[in-house]
This record gives structure tokens, C-alpha cells and sequence, in this order.
């Protein structure tokens, strides 16, 4: 083989700093498995350029890359200053005004979009403004003003983001906004839709019949985000209706505190492969790179983490979008991911369990197929699949074997961009149920042509059989490269 593999995927966040042409180009040659479009900002038709470009550039360089498109959700702001500004001193009494023009905030009020949170406060709840920057406790509601105290100030600026401490909000996951939204990214063909502040299964249910409404089958990615959903029934709802669940520590820091974070995250990485559900890490990654050339060593070592703890992908936001060194931001997190693949401290099948016993067999195929890999010098596991579900269950396994997934489907080839130690390998035709010699002959051609194996290795391939028809795989043979 001529280069290490990554295992883990890194998505990388599309903005001003990363959408041209040329940057898109070298974000994909510098590593990025997938990228995200987020449509808290930018317009429908900038959202489809960037994802024309992004696919020139994965087709120039002879990759796949899915794209990934992220829903604002019912993110809940206060409105505009007239000075743009206030200063907020701790004991001072200020008013979120559900009445008040949202242009109109001043020194002693603000207004507000999301008019509900009226309903949603009582006297002694915590307001968190600002990424949690600016806490305010209610002291009385009184019609649409919630009257409060400041905790902790500061400068509050236009159109900044509350969140209530603990959770408790009614706002619905999907505004009129998101289902726009998600119509203009199904037209896109993204290959996953991220839907924000879900609180349990049923909202990513409603999710799903709203992409499939547009004709899509692009998978939906749950970011855990509200105090309400880590609740283990919640958590549990999420995983069962959701294909990747992402967790977006940033609102969820707010929401239950900074410290709880880190439990989440490693409680999620447990829980998810008993669901056959990616797990994506996300925000604050590598966030000194917004300004820095190189990360911080706390910033190597949360990446390294997420690479131990058995995440399928860690991502970046703001480093990408609007830093100022996007392809750095994505060469620090692949040599970190693959200096931290090559130690042999990865976690146990104790730690990251995938569901057992199989309950499929394609899924009993997955798991033989890496208890092989793990037992004899087996160089790379070639999988023909038509859905990617295999390679999803043989990826829930952590082992350094790489998979290839071999498929003739476009679809396929985007869902398994996020799927960990899996490489998408498109091939030229399908078969019928009398050319299994022939695809295993075409599959040693492809994995030599790409300089993935040598002649003499060893390679597991799987397949269904009879080839050509509808159904998973249930077969599997130890195939020598020759």
C-alpha cells in the first residue's frame, strides 16, 4: 500500500473564507471527506454554487465527497439595537420584550423573534445570551415582557442566540424556514440533512417524511444540541430514526452546562453502534485557527480523543467557513487523526460495542468478515453493496482493516463518505448471478490500479449472491491478489 489511510472523516464547513474554486480545490486535496453547507447563512442559489464547485473539485481530484446541509432550526435570538449595542453591568434589570419592534433595543430592553419564550420562562429560570457569554435570571413575566436581573455582563450585540439553562423550550425542530430549506437541498441532492435542537425521535421522524416528500433519500444527521435530548429514552428515540447523530457541543455546552459536555459526547460514542449510527463530533475543534496558523495543543488533544473514543468524523465550522487559514484548519486535523490511528490504543469492543448479536445477515456477514480481518493478514476488505449497509455495519466494528465499498451506485458512494475506515470506489458496471467471476476479477483490477493492494495480498470480499438481485449480502471469500 502506498499511503496510510485515515480512518476517521473529517467534514469541513463552506463560507466566504473556503467557497471559491480554488480553496475548494485544495480542501479537497488537503483531506476533506465531506462538506457542510449551512444554511443559517447565504442564499438558495449560493448554497447550490458551492455545492457545484465542491463537486468539480472532488471529480477533478479523482475523490468523493459528500455534502452535507444544515438546517438553522428554531434558533432563538433577541432582536436589533439601535446603537447596535448595549453594556450590561451585573444587578441591573433588563427586559426582553416580546412587543417591542425588533429594531428598537436600547439600554433598557431588547425585542425578540421567537414570541413563545414568554410561555416557556417563570420567575428564577436562567437566560443564557450570547453562547452563554451574557446570564440572566427572570425575575416576573409580566404580559410579553420577561423581566430579568443580570448575572453576568457584558456587551450584548445585535440578533444574539438565548438558550434557557437545563432546557424546556416548545420550540418545534423544523421552522417554516428549515422546510423551505430542506426542499432547496433535497433539489441540490445533498447526500445528508442535519436537523438542529431535535428533542426526540418523532421531530427527526417528521424530518424524514419531509425529505421523502421532495422524492430524497439523503440521510438525515440528528444534532444533539437540547438538554431534553440526552436523556437516555430521548437519545435512544434519536438513534433509532436518525442515520448519524452529530454532537454539536456548542448549544448543547449552553443548554447543560460546559463541564456536562464531555460525558455526552463519550456516552453517545458508546451508545450510537448499538443503532449502526455515525457519530460526528463538532464545534470549537481547532477554533484558534479562526486566527492561528497552528492549533492549540488542547485542540490536538479533543481531536485525538474523538479519534480514540471511536468517532466515525470531527468536524469544522467557523475554522473553515470564516477563519483565516481554512486548509490548514483541515491539515492539522488530518495528521492528528493519523498520528493517532497508528497507536495501537484503540478502544475495545467493551467501549464501543457494535449491536450483538447481528440481527441481519448481511450484519452477521459484517461481523465474520472483521473477526477475520482481525485474525489473519488481511490487507483490505472489498465490499459490493448496493446500499452501503454492510460497510455501515462493518465500520461500527473499529477495525484497521480498510473497506472498500464497491458500488455502481452515486448515492452510495456520497452516504459512505462519513462512514469510518470506509473509501468509496465507484465501479464501472453491475452484475448479473453468473458474473461473480467476473466482478471478482474486475475488483483485483481496481484495488491494483489504485495502488490500494499489491499482488499476494490478501483480501476479504463480500458480496450477495446470487449477484444482480435485490437483497443483502450473504457471502464472503478470502480472495489472494494475484
Amino acid at each position: 500500500m502506498s499511503q496510510q489511510i485515515r480512518r476517521t472523516k473529517i467534514v469541513a464547513t463552506i463560507g466566504p473564507a473556503s467557497e471559491s474554486p480554488e480553496v475548494l480545490d485544495k480542501l479537497v486535496v488537503a483531506g476533506v471527506n465531506v462538506v457542510r453547507l449551512n444554511f443559517s447563512h447565504g442564499t438558495a442559489e449560493e448554497h447550490q454554487l458551492r455545492a457545484k464547485n465542491v463537486r468539480a473539485a472532488a471529480k477533478k481530484n479523482g475523490v468523493y465527497v459528500g455534502i452535507l446541509a444544515d438546517m438553522q432550526g428554531p434558533k432563538i435570538r433577541i432582536g436589533k439595537y439601535k446603537t447596535g449595542k448595549t453594556f450590561l453591568d451585573v444587578g441591573q434589570k433588563y427586559i426582553i420584550d416580546g412587543a417591542l419592534d425588533l429594531n428598537d433595543g436600547d439600554d433598557e430592553r431588547v425585542g425578540l423573534t421567537y414570541k413563545e419564550l414568554i410561555s416557556d420562562v417563570e420567575p428564577g429560570a436562567r437566560l443564557l445570551l450570547n453562547d452563554g457569554l451574557i446570564v440572566m435570571d427572570v425575575d416576573q413575566v409580566i404580559g410579553q415582557e420577561i423581566h430579568c436581573i443580570v448575572m453576568v455582563g457584558g456587551v450584548l450585540s445585535n440578533n444574539k442566540g438565548i438558550n434557557r439553562a437545563g432546557g424546556g423550550l416548545s420550540a418545534a425542530a423544523l421552522t417554516d424556514k428549515d422546510k423551505e430549506d430542506i426542499k432547496t437541498a433535497c433539489a441540490i441532492g445533498v447526500d445528508y440533512i442535519a436537523i438542529s435542537f431535535p428533542r426526540h425521535g418523532e421531530d427527526m421522524k417528521y424530518a424524514r417524511s419531509l425529505v421523502e416528500a421532495e422524492g430524497s433519500d439523503a440521510g438525515l444527521v440528528a444534532k444533539v444540541e437540547r438538554a431534553e435530548a440526552v436523556l437516555d429514552h430521548n437519545l435512544k428515540s434519536i438513534m433509532e430514526e436518525s442515520d448519524v447523530v452529530m454532537v454539536a457541543r456548542g448549544d448543547l455546552g449552553v443548554e447543560i452546562g460546559d463541564a456536562a459536555v464531555p460525558p455526552v459526547q463519550k456516552k453517545m460514542l458508546r451508545m450510537a453502534p448499538k443503532f449502526n449510527c455515525p457519530v460526528i463530533v463538532a464545534t470549537q475543534m481547532m477554533e484558534s485557527m479562526c486566527e492561528n496558523p497552528i492549533p492549540t495543543r488542547a485542540e490536538v488533544n479533543d481531536c485525538a480523543n474523538a479519534v480514540l473514543d471511536g468517532a466515525d468524523a470531527v468536524m469544522l465550522s467557523g475554522e473553515s467557513a470564516a477563519g483565516k487559514y481554512p486548509v490548514q484548519a483541515v491539515e492539522a486535523m488530518h495528521r492528528t487523526c493519523v498520528e493517532t490511528e497508528k497507536q495501537k490504543v484503540l478502544p475495545s469492543t467493551q467501549t464501543r460495542d457494535p449491536r450483538f448479536p447481528p440481527i441481519s445477515v448481511d450484519e452477521c456477514i459484517a461481523h465474520q468478515a472483521m473477526e477475520v480481518a482481525r485474525s489473519m493478514p488481511i490487507k483490505a476488505i472489498a465490499a459490493f453493496t448496493h446500499s452501503g449497509n454492510t460497510v455501515l455495519y462493518m465500520s461500527r466494528h473499529l477495525g484497521e482493516v480498510p473497506i472498500y465499498a464497491l458500488t455502481t451506485e452515486t448515492r452510495t458512494l456520497g452516504r459512505v463518505t462519513l462512514f469510518r475506515n470506509v473509501i468509496p470506489l465507484r465501479m464501472p458496471v453491475s452484475y448479473n448471478k453468473d458474473e461473480a467471476p467476473q466482478a471478482t476479477l474486475d475488483m483485483k483490477k481496481k484495488l491494483l490500479d489504485e495502488n490500494l493492494a499489491d499482488k499476494g495480498d490478501l483480501v476479504i470480499m463480500t458480496f450477495g449472491t446470487p449477484m444482480g438481485e435485490s437483497g443483502g449480502t450473504n457471502a464472503m471469500k478470502i480472495i489472494n491478489i494475484a
